[in-house]
Order: C-alpha cells, then structure tokens, then sequence
C-alpha cells in the first residue's frame, strides 16, 4: 500500500521528507522526518563508535631458550606494560645456533614458556602455543579479563 497522498502533502509543506520505515504485508510504516538529518546523524554515531573501539594490538617479544634471571625480568616488565594497555604479547624465543645449542634447548624452551607462565600469573592467560614441528616456539598471552 503506497502512503496517502495527504501524507506525502503534509511532509511537503513541513519541507520534510515522508520516509517508509517497515512494510509488513498490508501495512505501511512511514514517517515525517529530515532524510538528510537522519543520515548525517547515523554517520556521526558511527564514526563515534568507531572512535571509542579499541582495537587489541599484538606486541612481540623475543628472547633466547637459555636467558639470565635479570635479564628475563627485564623482557617480563616490557610484556606487563604491554598487558596493562590492553594488548595481546606474543614471546618468541629464537633457536637458532649450533647442534649442541638446539639439542640443550628442547628441554628448555618448555621450561622457559612454564616459568614465563608463572611469572605473568593472573595477570594474563595463555592464548595459543606454536605448533611443535615449527622452527620459532612461541606463545601467545592476552591480558586478564
């Protein structure tokens, strides 16, 4: 059903616009309103929400499988600054060297990973591992909810 001319007369002389809001069968819904306003002030409201999202960035970190207790803590307050803003850290540890160096380090790329685990506690929460048969073991840790 197409609205009322007398509906269509009275948008006219408010200088409005008569805009169908729903059809449901026989029914129509329409409403006197600014078209142009309307959209603008959508617009606005969608660039305002877009504004106020925080986007979660992914921070990295490498370090080594056999690193020094001061300098893990060092890499440790760089990774709790990146929780506190909200963002995700992914630590990375390289396992690059001779034979003898990846040979020692299977070993220890889990303990590193359970001992950064300790550390971070309830402060994040483990994401994701690497996958056992890639080259660079890595974890990934979201900050707490």
């Amino acid at each position: 059903m197409m609205p009322t001319s007398q509906a269509l007369q009275m948008a006219a002389d408010e200088g409005l616009d008569l805009v169908e809001i729903s059809t449901n069968g026989d029914i129509t819904i329409t409403k006197i309103m600014d078209f142009g306003k309307f959209k603008y002030e959508q617009k606005k409201r969608a660039s305002e929400a877009r504004k106020n999202q925080k986007t979660v960035e992914m921070k990295e970190v490498w370090v080594k499988p056999f690193i020094e207790e001061n300098d893990l803590n060092i890499k440790m307050k760089k990774v709790f600054e990146f929780l506190g803003e909200g963002n995700k850290v992914k630590i990375a540890v390289m396992t690059r060297g001779s034979k003898k160096v990846l040979a020692r380090g299977k070993d220890a790329v889990p303990e590193l990973f359970a001992k950064i685990m300790e550390i971070v506690g309830d402060k994040g929460t483990l994401e994701s591992k690497s996958k056992p048969d890639e080259r660079t073991k890595s974890i990934i840790i979201a900050p707490a909810k």
